[in-house]
């Protein structure tokens, strides 16, 4: 990366750390203070860990207090410190203590900076600390990505002063954050990876994704070596033992253990989504009857990522949502009642459900047939195309991006058949809404003359004006989905399934449903070489001859909480 290029890039990450400053200041400003206000009183620590390593740490509280509930944050981030400030200064004049310290190896912190590693241990030496000092009433526990991390690593063996945890944009199942189908989420783990390497990375991005084979992209380009990143890469399974043992098996099953309310807030766009969901699905059965669950639409940076309409109730932000939890945890020192809500997509509204997914009333099926169409009845035909990996379709509006995060989001999408590689499906226009609400599936009957390959399917509402936006996309490879034992071979009808995330979406009367399927979402997966074997570890690439078998095995699946179309 040239000087300028490092320069611009400095001057826009500043630019956006004073945007959050302002808008979390904004947040807090729209939450006037009901009580008294409290003067601060400002310590500096470097607290000691069981090992001896010390950790920055400032605490703030409020003055002339006997005892106060205290906010607990530990970040990575030690830039950010502007934005905690603003917590320090807000959370104090409304009566709480706010510590926030610094992970080992960042920032002012001592030690080495491995990601994850050390945040159980270093938790809970704080958290013990924390709960021994006499003016601590009470403590909560808050934080966003990164530091929900830090919060769900000791989620299950917090101190009795611990009433209850906010964690957002963040899951506990790492496997869905990084993998699908045995394809990488480049865009959320190696652009992070590179930004977090714990020492400055000047290498281009994508040409850092593309990089093959990609297991030496590191000694290549980046200066050296990664480890942790290694094992990212290396262990594309959930079954690996990579996954099923250590620190991401015990995260994993850490929600099961938990026994504080938790309140767990993400969104349709945000790439840890999936792994949010399973996370609040595996919280014990009496923490779940204590514990809230908001579904909003924003990306992972809190920001909007609708490009269609005016939304007026997205409640994208967390200020509030902080001071209604704590406030009635550590201050009403109340037992919350299980709530899940979700924003509805093409509604602008908040429903509060029975519970996430919501009870599904029926299923419609289109079925992919020629001529583009999506049809009610299965009917028999053929759809080919040529998938070149050196020629991988863009990722643009997307559930699962990061470094590019402009893309995340529900945005207006090119026309259909856009390009040689993208077969388009649409529907005929709706008769009445379809309020789809849970798991949008894609069953795909396919042959390659390769050795293996990938297929997307980004499913869409063509508003009546012809414009389309995405509502869920995926990708599957066809030997992920092989019976076990079973190695697919070059030319053979194979049956794979496309799974996307969660939504809640009523498509409109007089909207189209369309479909595009291709082969390929880059940089939001890695790039499939149309051969057989690891991803990470394929030096070459080959055109593939791409065949869709039309009729019964090819079909869209749509849960829906209404009755269907027609």
């Amino acid at each position: 990366m040239q000087t300028t290029e490092k320069q611009a890039a400095l001057m826009a990450k500043a630019e956006r750390m004073h945007q959050a400053v302002e808008d979390v200041q904004r947040q807090f400003d729209a939450c006037p203070v009901q009580e008294k206000e409290y003067g601060i009183a400002t310590q500096e620590l470097y607290l000691p860990m069981s090992d001896g390593v010390k950790l920055y740490t400032l605490l703030y509280r409020p003055e002339g207090l006997p005892q106060i509930p205290v906010l607990v944050q530990r970040s990575c981030y030690p830039d950010q410190m502007d934005l905690y400030r603003v917590y320090e200064q807000e959370l104090a004049r409304r009566g709480y203590g706010y510590l926030v310290q610094i992970c080992r190896g960042t920032g002012p912190s001592q030690g080495v900076w491995e990601p994850n590693v050390h945040e159980r241990q270093d938790g809970y030496d704080t958290l013990q600390w924390l709960d021994a000092q006499p003016w601590a009433e009470s403590i909560g526990y808050f934080g966003a990505s990164y530091l929900a991390l830090t919060g769900w690593a000791v989620a299950d063996i917090l101190p009795p002063k611990v009433k209850g945890m906010m964690l957002t944009v963040y899951g506990t199942d790492r496997f869905t954050s990084a993998y699908e189908k045995g394809l990488f989420r480049h865009d959320v783990l190696t652009g992070w990876a590179m930004a977090n390497a714990g020492r400055p990375i000047d290498a281009d991005y994508l040409e850092s994704c593309r990089y093959r084979p990609h297991a030496e992209v590191d000694t290549a380009l980046w200066g050296g070596r990664l480890p942790w990143y290694q094992d990212w890469i290396h262990a594309a399974n959930r079954e690996d033992p990579y996954w099923q043992q250590g620190w991401w098996k015990q995260l994993r099953e850490i929600p099961g253990r938990t026994h504080v309310p938790v309140y767990i807030v993400d969104a349709w766009y945000d790439h840890h989504f999936g792994s949010a969901i399973r996370a609040y699905h595996a919280l014990a059965p009496e923490t779940k009857a204590h514990s809230w669950l908001d579904i909003g639409c924003w990306n992972h940076m809190s920001q909007p990522c609708i490009g269609w309409g005016s939304q007026q109730h997205l409640e994208n932000g967390d200020v509030r949502r902080i001071l209604t939890w704590f406030d009635l945890l550590l201050k009403e020192k109340k037992l919350p009642k299980a709530r899940v809500r979700a924003y509805v997509m093409r509604e602008d509204t908040w429903k509060e459900l029975p519970a996430w997914p919501a009870p599904v009333q029926t299923v419609q099926t289109f079925f992919l047939s020629e001529q583009g169409r999506l049809t009610s009845q299965p009917e028999v035909g053929v759809c080919r195309f040529v998938y070149d990996p050196e020629d991988p379709c863009p990722t643009h509006g997307a559930e699962s991006v990061l470094t590019i995060i402009a893309e995340a989001g529900s945005l207006l999408q090119p026309q259909p058949g856009y390009r040689p590689d993208v077969v388009s499906f649409v529907s005929e226009p709706l008769a009445r809404p379809l309020p789809v609400c849970g798991q949008v599936r894609v069953r795909l009957r396919v042959s390659t003359d390769g050795g293996d390959t990938a297929f997307t399917a980004k499913l869409m509402e063509v508003f009546p004006d012809g414009r389309a936006y995405n509502i869920r996309g995926g990708i599957t490879t066809i030997q992920a989905d092989m019976p076990e034992g079973h190695t697919y071979a070059a030319g053979e009808i194979a049956d794979v399934q496309v799974e996307m995330w969660d939504m809640a979406w009523t498509l409109q009367p007089g909207s189209c449903l369309r479909l595009d399927v291709s082969s390929s979402d880059f940089p939001q997966y890695a790039i499939h070489s149309n051969y057989a074997g690891l991803w990470s570890e394929q030096k070459q690439t080959r055109v593939a001859q791409q065949t869709l078998w039309l009729g019964e095995g090819c079909a869209i699946e749509l849960p829906l909480a209404g009755p269907a179309d027609g």
